[in-house]
């Protein structure tokens, strides 16, 4: 692949070199280290003049960290000739700060879509973002991936008595998306958001009882949304067994805890981030396949309809 210049940063070694094994193609050697006062130094060891880049880094946490990381890399490639930068980010933090709720808020997504714009990259590679609308908020282009049919394949569906189970109204959408590769029906848990952490549910809608629930989401971060709806589907009178699938995994707090402790047969994600999982042992599903595609594919500009999120 001539041309190209394959750049992970720290966040997640394993996929990106997981990626660069998929195309064959090495990741290019880069200095990352701190000067004594704390502030990041970064240094490209090869040659990237006219290449066309592809920075692998998801914004996982601690996420102003390796954003900024990330645009440092940025920055040093654009000042050594490279002909274009591409942002790799399987996972995009403050992704879910795309609207003010009080009017007194900043609007996250936005501003990192900028800082990306301002730090030279000439497009963005997503893996399933919180919303599909926030395409809207970038103004240079987005390809935004999605994992469902690597998840839907990997879920060991128990039977057709089985129900795909959006956790609450945001995730509709992406519930039907797995229906539709699992044929199954779909239920929902009506949520409402107390805090960060803590969540309320006001019912089930949809025929759960007796059913086996496949609880899917765009990502598990303290686990509160995952807790409330199994107690909610159990009320309904759902199996007492569950599978759970969510494509980022962050696993903060106390989410291993509380996802432990419920009663689920399987949990899985993918490997968008380097998050632990400890006692949960939740089963991985790696993303270099699909990232490596879509790099293939731009590289020789060449579509990546079929990879991408159709809302």
């Amino acid at each position: 692949m001539s041309g190209l210049t394959l750049l992970a940063g720290t966040a997640n070694p394993g996929l990106a070199g997981a990626v660069a094994s998929e195309l064959g193609h090495p990741l290019a050697e880069r200095e990352a280290a701190r000067f004594p006062d704390g502030e990041m130094h970064v240094e490209i060891r090869t040659s990237v003049r006219g290449h066309d880049i592809y920075l692998i880094q998801p914004a996982s946490p601690p996420a102003e960290e390796y954003l900024l990381q990330l645009l440092l890399l940025a920055d040093a490639c654009r000042r050594a000739g490279a002909a274009r930068l591409t942002a790799v980010m399987p996972y995009v933090a403050y992704a879910r700060q795309d609207r003010r709720g009080t009017g007194r808020e900043p609007v996250g997504a936005r501003l990192i879509a900028d800082l990306l714009a301002t730090g030279g990259f000439h497009r963005v590679v997503a893996v399933d973002l919180h919303s599909p609308a926030l395409e809207g908020v970038f103004t240079l282009p987005l390809e935004h991936l999605t994992a469902v049919p690597l998840l839907a394949e990997a879920i060991a569906v128990p039977g057709p008595d089985a129900v795909v189970v959006s956790p609450d109204l945001g995730a509709t959408k992406l519930a039907e998306r797995y229906a539709r590769q699992l044929d199954l029906p779909v239920a929902l848990v009506h949520k409402r958001r107390v805090s960060g952490a803590e969540v309320t549910v006001r019912g089930v809608t949809g025929d759960v009882r007796d059913r086996i629930p496949v609880v899917v989401d765009d990502m598990i971060t303290t686990g509160g949304t995952i807790e409330a709806a199994v107690a909610a589907l159990l009320e309904a009178g759902s199996a007492d067994e569950m599978i759970v699938a969510a494509t980022h995994g962050l696993f903060v707090g106390e989410a291993v805890r509380r996802l432990a402790a419920l009663p689920l047969r399987e949990v899985l994600v993918t490997d968008s981030v380097a998050a632990q999982t400890g006692e949960l042992r939740a089963r991985r599903v790696t993303l270099a396949p699909l990232l490596a595609e879509a790099i293939r594919r731009l590289h020789d500009d060449r579509s990546l309809a079929d990879l991408l999120v159709h809302a």
